[in-house]
């Protein structure tokens, strides 16, 4: 059981290095077939500060910082009402709805010879906000950055630096939530610590992938990770994937 939560991780946080986003959407449904979500969701959040600290001491020039800054204030601003939806809204509807979504909006752009583009932050915060509800909601902030990092054209290099100074503060704001509601246990910092060499080498690893990827190439991997990931929430709407 602990060689398969290690590789989950690895695997993880190797994605997340690489591309920027993605380590809970593959570790948290993973690793809830092998313990609690209540110990799964804290782990992904610790390896998600590690994975961030890493790549910003790797590439901190090349973080967007004032995107990074309105996403995440967009994000704290969504939070509470993705809370509240999970009061009101059926999750596996949610899911289902949200998964063919992204399912449909990256097989589109896959099949666009001309990608559309945004030039400014401007809409930075509509992307946030989203991210922010469906973070709050179910711990999936990513679609909607991964989306505008994509419409906004940038690098392999700055995508994934910038996604790690909006991801940084998230996760140490969601790591506080567990920490304050005892989430936090002495389970989780075991496991997180017996990982924690695979999840340093994997960001290593991810980072050299990243930094081959041509900017053409890169864009057109994020779709398909975004397809990935419509599927993932697919499954997770049937009950079929740790949901």
């Amino acid at each position: 059981m602990l060689i398969a939560i290690l590789t989950i991780l690895f695997v993880a946080s190797f994605i997340r290095s690489a591309f920027g986003f993605g380590e809970a959407l593959i570790a948290v449904p993973l690793l809830a077939f092998a313990m609690p979500v209540g110990t799964a969701a804290p782990i992904a959040a610790l390896v998600s500060i590690t994975v961030a600290l890493v790549a910003i001491a790797q590439d901190w020039r090349h973080i967007h910082f004032r995107s990074a800054g309105r996403l995440f204030l967009a994000t704290a601003a969504g939070v509470p009402f993705g809370l509240w939806s999970l009061h009101v809204l059926d999750e596996h509807v949610v899911k289902m709805v949200l998964g063919a979504v992204v399912m449909a909006f990256a097989v589109f752009a896959l099949m666009r010879h001309r990608q559309a583009t945004l030039h400014d932050d401007r809409h930075a915060w509509v992307f946030g906000f989203g991210a922010g509800v469906l973070g709050g909601a179910y711990g999936m902030n990513g679609p909607p950055l991964v989306v505008y990092g994509a419409l906004r054209g940038w690098s392999p290099r700055h995508f994934r630096a910038t996604l790690q100074g909006y991801f940084l503060p998230a996760s140490l704001m969601t790591m506080a939530g567990y920490s304050l509601t005892g989430m936090w246990t002495s389970t989780v910092t075991r496991d997180y610590l017996l990982a924690l060499p695979l999840v340093l080498v994997a960001t290593l690893l991810g980072r050299t992938l990243n930094r081959r990827l041509s900017g053409q190439v890169f864009v057109r991997s994020l779709y398909v990770c975004l397809v990935l990931i419509g599927a993932m929430l697919l499954l997770q709407s049937r009950g079929w994937l740790g949901g």
